[in-house]
């Protein structure tokens, strides 16, 4: 058996994925069955295409319920002494210059199951997430990119 690996949320991405799990367990769980159920009353199930979509539905949310439950069984709560400003840590809120262009990009790092790019929130599994992690500010990383090595200095460190 293997050991499951710890997840440490923030308290907004706890937050979220407890949401995200009881409006499926309570409101999608319920409109799939009424779907199934309206489907079985057209008759003949087995070329009927629209019990096929609810049942494909249902399997999908019955497996997102497990991997929410199965992540939030292994999280813990960040605390705010977990995150640190002497280097990056996960928390960390970070301002990154790009050394070729001098662009600079705010970044929160974040566990990969919160991680939302149009939000400014990267994994720690990234490619920059895992180049920054445990550097310090003035430090310079690179990542590889598909178009290339992108060499980034690290400005900030901050809560």
């Amino acid at each position: 058996m293997t050991e499951e690996k710890e997840i440490i949320l923030t308290k907004e991405g706890l937050q979220r994925l407890e949401a995200e799990l009881e409006h499926l367990k309570s409101v999608r769980r319920e409109e799939v069955a009424e779907r199934i159920k309206q489907a079985i009353a057209f008759g003949d199930i087995s070329e009927n295409s629209e019990y096929e979509d609810a049942k494909n539905e249902q399997a999908f949310i019955e497996g997102r319920i497990m991997t929410l439950e199965k992540t939030l069984k292994n999280s813990r709560l960040m605390e705010e002494t977990d995150i640190r400003t002497d280097v990056v840590s996960l928390g960390s809120r970070v301002t990154l210059k790009e050394v070729k262009s001098g662009r600079e990009v705010n970044l929160l790092l974040v566990s990969s199951v919160e991680s939302k790019l149009k939000d400014g929130k990267i994994s720690d599994e990234s490619p920059v997430g895992r180049a920054i992690l445990g550097k310090k500010v003035k430090s310079t990383v690179e990542v590889e990119a598909p178009a290339g090595i992108i060499k980034y200095k690290i400005m900030k460190v901050e809560k």
